[in-house]
């Protein structure tokens, strides 16, 4: 039996997959903060290392290296790098360098920046060998992957998040993370459009949390204020965005407000599917893949849009019981199986 775990290292959360010959038989994942402290990183990685047991093989994406733990990306990609194989002592450990495939950290050097912030190439790539054309869609905590795969390749221009902003195959928004005003200046409330405030007040889980979007487990960082993680606190933390308190207004009121942020976070992400689509990779025929803690919201516009939709765990080959968190963390998951395939025994 060949077990390889398949890593994801971000600057909110670490996942791990596990699989056993090409099946995923465990996911998890943990908070992880690098930004307040590498100490936060090798914490999360020896306690998810524990977790997961031993294997094989460890195959290892991040988006990490953004954090401003760094100076730069490059530093980044060395130093996650250093620590994982630090924590994780195997002798067979390889980082996915995207189109370059995987790579020893001996020859880390040589693909630092296929590396850094590589992990939405893996979940298209596994999606893409499993279907000749799609629009892969990964809303995860904090951004959204936006793919196009035809002739069963991947058909984005970009290949870096710079370069991937620009064509809009990655929006900075997503289920957890975010102010829900991004964007926006003035909010309905009340029968009036009222300016927003400028403030860190509340996040988009508060919004997504009033709305029932949130798969359970799904949120594991504090609330901005401390407060409890319920529906009504969440909707107290959202008035204050319009300089009110909970009750100046109905439950009613608040829930029409959560849903006009979550509207106009599915504009900003729309915007980016029509600038990809003036391209001519995908039309309204294309069908969906979704994946990430977000792919409920993405199956609800899918829907609405009279689109087919399925999920990143339906591509994937999978133990019932890991089957619900195979799409939450695609690309530990992709990167575990991928490493099966591409990765020559010794």
């Amino acid at each position: 039996m060949v077990c390889v775990i398949g890593w994801d290292i971000g600057g909110a959360y670490l996942k791990a997959a596990r699989a056993e010959d090409g099946v995923v038989v465990a996911v998890t994942q943990s908070p992880c903060a690098p930004h307040l402290g590498l100490a936060r990183l090798e914490e999360a990685i020896a306690r998810v290392g524990q977790t997961m047991g031993a294997a094989d093989r460890h195959a290892v994406t991040m988006t990490a290296e953004l954090s401003d733990a760094f100076e730069d990306r490059a530093r980044g990609v060395r130093s996650i790098a250093a620590i994982f194989s630090r924590e994780i002592r195997a002798a067979d450990i390889r980082f996915y360098a995207g189109a370059k495939g995987f790579v020893p950290k001996a020859r880390l050097d040589e693909a630092l920046y296929a590396v850094a912030s590589a992990n939405w190439r893996a979940s298209a790539e596994l999606v893409a060998r499993r279907c000749s054309k799609a629009l892969f869609i990964d809303m995860g905590s904090t951004t959204t992957d936006i793919v196009p795969i035809g002739y069963g390749v991947i058909a984005s221009l970009g290949d870096c998040d710079g370069s991937r902003l620009e064509n809009g195959e990655l929006v900075y928004t997503g289920l957890l993370r975010g102010n829900p005003g991004t964007g926006l200046s003035h909010v309905p409330i009340a029968g009036r459009w009222t300016p927003l405030i400028d403030e860190s007040f509340a996040t988009m889980a508060d919004v997504h949390r009033v709305l029932g979007n949130i798969p359970d487990g799904a949120d594991s960082a504090p609330t901005v204020d401390g407060r409890p993680k319920t529906p009504q606190a969440s909707r107290a933390r959202l008035a204050r965005l319009v300089g009110r308190d909970l009750a100046d207004a109905s439950p009613e009121q608040w829930d029409a407000l959560a849903r006009f942020f979550a509207r106009a976070q599915m504009r900003r992400i729309e915007d980016q599917m029509d600038l990809q689509a003036s391209r001519g990779v995908f039309d309204e025929r294309t069908p969906v893949v979704g994946a990430g803690i977000g792919r409920s919201v993405i199956a609800a516009w899918a829907r609405r849009s009279n689109r087919p939709f399925q999920g990143f765990e339906e591509f994937v080959p999978t133990t019932p019981q890991a089957k619900a968190a195979t799409g939450d963390c695609a690309p530990a998951c992709a990167v575990a199986l991928l490493a099966e395939q591409e990765w020559p025994s010794p």
